[in-house]
């Protein structure tokens, strides 16, 4: 029998009832207890994760905030990071963001770029290239706004978000003035993500801001009820901070935006603390939704009305709340179709005690929160950030990664068991709609504890497997490669558009193989305020061809049959397939 999706969480919304908050501290957590694991299944894992930033050269540490405390909430909540081919060279590169300090940013504390050698290292190429900045960074979406062939970078701060035009010869310009992307007054720029919401070939954009924060009316840690966890004083927020808002500009098509936030409807979703933003089609309509992970407050999925306006139904659909009717502390999200059902699921991190949460979308953009029978309510110890919804083992089945890291550093000393550093998370799909947690079997770089943040998923070395960049506060970055054994078959998939915008920001691809069914969007921005590789991935098992279907954001759509697997195929709009590459077999760097 179908499950009526008016739960709890959705009455709790139509009749206007109040999520009651916990007293006395800053931020959403539930104290709920681990469900008790099951009997491992011993089903092998071909994937192992191995950390090899430092012999690859991201030697830089991200800074962000003093490393044994935290006075204030813009010290704990760190940024994101991008893979990014902005060459052209068909490998991925590297864009860091970075914080600072209050006292001062300490030497090297600036947003870097790295170039891929193509031999399993990088260069750092960040004066060269004109990304040299310091500040409050948050969030990256990565876009081809002009349409040149070139991905451009918009990155949001506290203080000034900033617009980089890609010039195309190695080098970026600020044109966030130039764009009419300049703020009157302070604001903390979260999440942001390229959308091209009215489908006419150009990218728009969507930027939200997390909370008012003023240091100097902000009450140190221990001053406030919502500056105390667990009877220990600590910074405070986000609860007590008033909530930012959401912005969303329309390209003009000339170089410049308009803000259109009133005009779209936009502007009525108030109230909630804003982080990562996804853009994406949920309800399988042809036209792109946002979803917006909200802080301790409920979260936001804007309808997309086909007229160039919005409409909030994060509550009636499932995903403002848990299941319990409960606000979640969300911050990441994974986006992809874990039971390969043809509609887009959602994965959201959230705060110590107290789970991820799996939503599953029942193809009309209705979801229904399976965490608990999907086998995620196992894991309730650590604060969570960085997610994805990746195929890491090439079976065929979409899997769950997420990093983790505390914002309290104090609260270690009293209470060991929630220390700052903590493990990656991965959940193997198990094939029939649950997942189990590996606990030592995916390598060294996932049981390796840091106090994680932003998380970007891409295949680096161009070996057909999924790699992992992940920032960690205060420390240099990992490079987590992954080193496929077995002998499971893969397919990427790049999108040039023509008609439509020329990175495919929004184009969906349907992969049938071996009489299975899977969809996949090209996404700005996921993750926690970081941005994947722009060419999809799928793990096809032993499955050696598939077809593919591909629906480009004008609502166009093209049939490719018995493509090879083993293979990147770069498909131009209205020109079919214009480029097949095998990827070579080398020897991993340092292996």
């Amino acid at each position: 029998m179908k499950r009526s999706i008016l739960t709890r969480r959705t009455l709790l919304g139509l009749l206007g009832v109040p999520v009651v908050h916990a007293f006395g501290q800053g931020v959403s957590t539930r104290a709920v207890k681990p469900q008790p694991r099951g009997k491992f299944s011993g089903l092998p894992f071909h994937a192992c994760f191995t950390d090899i930033g430092a012999q690859a050269g991201l030697h830089a540490p991200l800074i962000y905030g003093p490393e044994d405390h935290k006075t204030y909430i813009i010290e704990t909540v760190g940024c994101g990071c991008a893979f990014i081919d902005y060459d052209n060279d068909g490998w991925l590169d590297v864009f860091l963001l970075s914080g600072t300090r209050e006292d001062g940013p300490p030497p090297g504390a600036t947003n870097r770029l790295y170039k891929n050698n193509r031999d399993g290292t990088f260069t750092d190429v960040t004066e060269k290239s004109g990304l040299a900045h310091t500040g409050w960074a948050s969030a990256v979406a990565i876009g081809d706004y002009n349409n040149d062939g070139f991905e451009d970078l918009f990155v949001t701060y506290y203080g000034q978000n900033i617009f980089y035009r890609n010039n195309g010869d190695g080098t970026f310009t600020d044109v966030t003035k130039d764009a009419g992307l300049l703020h009157e007054g302070t604001k903390w720029g979260a999440g942001c993500t390229f959308v091209d919401y009215d489908r006419d070939g150009k990218l728009d954009l969507f930027v939200s801001n997390y909370c008012v924060f003023d240091k100097n009316r902000v009450p140190k840690p221990g001053e406030s009820s919502f500056c105390n966890w667990k009877g220990i004083p600590v910074n405070c927020g986000p609860r007590g901070l008033p909530p930012g808002d959401l912005v969303l500009y329309h390209n003009n098509g000339d170089g410049t935006f308009t803000n259109v936030t009133e005009k779209s409807g936009v502007g009525k979703s108030k109230g909630s603390y804003c982080m990562t933003s996804v853009a994406a089609d949920f309800d399988n309509d042809g036209w792109p939704d946002i979803y917006v992970a909200c802080d301790s407050t409920p979260s936001f999925l804007l309808k997309n009305n086909h007229d160039g306006t919005f409409t909030d139904i994060g509550l009636e659909s499932g995903v403002a709340l848990n299941e319990d009717g409960m606000e979640q502390a969300g911050m990441g999200l994974g986006i992809g179709d874990y039971n390969l059902d043809g509609s887009l699921d959602i994965l959201k991190t959230h705060f110590a005690d107290d789970t991820a949460v799996l939503y599953r979308n029942d193809g009309k953009g209705n979801f229904e929160d399976v965490t608990n029978s999907a086998g995620l309510g196992v894991e309730t110890r650590f604060i969570s950030w960085g997610a994805g919804m990746f195929d890491l083992d090439n079976d065929g089945y979409p899997d769950l990664f997420w990093v983790t890291g505390s914002v309290y550093p104090e609260i270690e000393k009293a209470l060991p068991n929630y220390p700052f550093k903590s493990p990656r998370i991965v959940f193997r799909n198990l094939r029939n709609g649950k997942f189990e947690e590996l606990l030592d079997q995916a390598g060294p770089g996932i049981a390796a504890p840091h106090a994680s943040r932003g998380a970007a998923f891409g295949d680096f070395d161009n070996d057909g497997d999924i790699d992992i960049l992940v920032m960690n506060l205060n420390e240099p970055p990992s490079l987590l490669r992954n080193d496929m054994s077995g002998s499971d078959h893969w397919l990427k998939v790049k999108l040039v558009g023509t008609k439509s915008n020329r990175s495919g920001i929004g184009a969906r691809v349907t992969a049938r193989y071996g009489g299975k069914l899977q969809v996949q969007e090209v996404l700005s921005q996921a993750s926690f305020y970081s941005a994947n590789d722009l060419r999809l991935h799928f793990g096809l098992g032993a499955v050696d061809k598939l077809d593919l279907d591909v629906r480009w954001p004008n609502g166009g759509v093209e049939h490719f049959k018995e493509v090879a697997a083993d293979h990147l195929v770069t498909i131009r709009e209205g020109g079919g397939i214009i480029k097949t590459e095998a990827f070579r077999k080398h020897s991993k760097a340092g292996a």
